[in-house]
């Protein structure tokens, strides 16, 4: 009989990649010391709002550990609700169209175990992040990858989905500012592909968790367009915006019958989210919205370099609308994403993560994350330009 402990992991886990970007960094981790400039992990590099702290740190005080409702702290539920329709022109009640999630994550996962069944398609846009493919192999369900292409800035559009769409499709999975691309989509896109949705009767999970880093236009929910609200999750939390990562908290808003369905998954597996984390995405509902503009005048700056930048060393780099992710296109150095990744960080000491981690068709690019000092990153645009013309000897 065999002794690897392997046999005992199931083959559709088995058959899972490891996060292209989790095994890129691993290589960073052990290059500790070595003055490397991370454009990788995409984490804002502003700590939590001290209010928002403080929040937390009260609330354990006053002995606040204990577990909240399964859908999450009433408190809490009725600021996003607020939040919500003051931001995105969409209602929700909060006794029983809102749930408390673990980061958006799990809300994405929450979503698809509670609405696929085994052999149910989801359609998704790429380049994605990265768990979204995996998310879907793993409630047993078959993904049809959407691409999006640099020369639409990455925006999704209501033909490539009809191109792609088969019957059966019963789920869509958006991303709008979209990690890696920043790409985002137009009114007149957005509503094309709402009505693509409503007349092959498709339920929308849609990921805005970089709408408050939009830089170009305004955004637009797709659950606020007509006939939207009852057919689509609108999923978001506090991780990017409010740079709260740590925290792991997000929440997912939807017609009560859906959202119930979410809160059966929730209660076997994570019961509830932290409580002291919802204390704290209380705080951030309710005061943050200052540090919120601060933080996103930041990232537009640095957006606005690390793209001029790229693009003057030859690395052609659309202007991203919303996110804190450029995404060049390396094809011109002759090398592969991962020949130019490792390349960079070997001789630069500057780390950025291919973009096949995100898809087929991110080939042929990289991500840089633009969360990080501004010195940081002209230092870093520097050191990429002197490996770009390195190249060239």
């Amino acid at each position: 009989m065999s002794t690897d402990p392997k046999r005992w992991v199931a083959g559709h886990v088995a058959a899972l990649p490891k996060s292209g970007i989790r095994d890129f960094f691993e290589l960073v981790a052990k290059m500790k010391g070595q003055d490397v400039i991370s454009l990788g992990v995409g984490e804002p590099d502003f700590v939590t709002p001290w209010h928002v702290r403080e929040a937390a740190i009260f609330a354990l005080e006053r002995g606040k550990t204990y577990y909240t409702s399964n859908l999450g702290m009433i408190e809490l539920r009725r600021a996003i609700s607020t939040y919500v329709a003051e931001h995105f022109s969409v209602s929700y009640r909060p006794e029983d169209q809102v749930i408390v999630t673990v980061g958006v994550s799990e809300a994405i996962d929450l979503a698809l175990r509670a609405f696929c069944n085994p052999g149910d398609t989801v359609m998704f846009h790429q380049p994605c992040y990265v768990s979204y493919s995996p998310s879907v192999a793993l409630v047993h369900a078959q993904g049809i990858a959407v691409p999006t292409y640099a020369k639409d800035n990455f925006a999704l559009t209501a033909e490539a989905l009809r191109a792609a769409w088969k019957p059966g499709a019963k789920i869509l999975m958006l991303n709008l500012p979209c990690n890696p691309t920043g790409g985002t989509c137009s009114l007149e896109q957005l509503t094309k592909i709402a009505e693509f949705c409503r007349e092959k009767d498709l339920l929308v999970l849609s990921d805005e968790i970089y709408s408050e880093l939009t830089f170009d236009g305004v955004h637009t929910s797709i659950a606020s367009l007509p006939g939207m609200a009852e057919r689509t999750i609108f999923l978001h939390g506090f991780s990017k915006a409010f740079a709260m990562t740590g925290w792991r908290i997000g929440y997912a808003c939807g017609p009560a019958a859906l959202i119930d369905a979410m809160m059966k998954v929730h209660q076997y597996t994570m019961l509830c989210a932290s409580i002291v984390a919802q204390e704290a995405a209380l705080e951030a509902l309710t005061r943050g919205w200052d540090s919120v503009l601060k933080m996103r005048e930041q990232y537009h700056r640095r957006r606005d370099l690390i793209v001029r930048r790229f693009n003057e060393i030859g690395l052609t780099c659309h202007s991203p609308r919303g996110s804190f992710y450029a995404f060049p296109e390396i094809k011109s150095t002759g090398l592969t994403e991962k020949e130019f990744s490792f390349g960079l960080l070997e001789k630069e000491k500057v780390a950025v993560v291919p973009g096949a981690a995100f898809g087929e068709n991110g080939i042929g690019h990289v991500r840089a994350c633009f969360a990080t000092s501004y010195d940081q990153i002209i230092e870093a645009c520097n050191r990429t330009e002197r490996f770009v013309q390195g190249l060239k000897k």
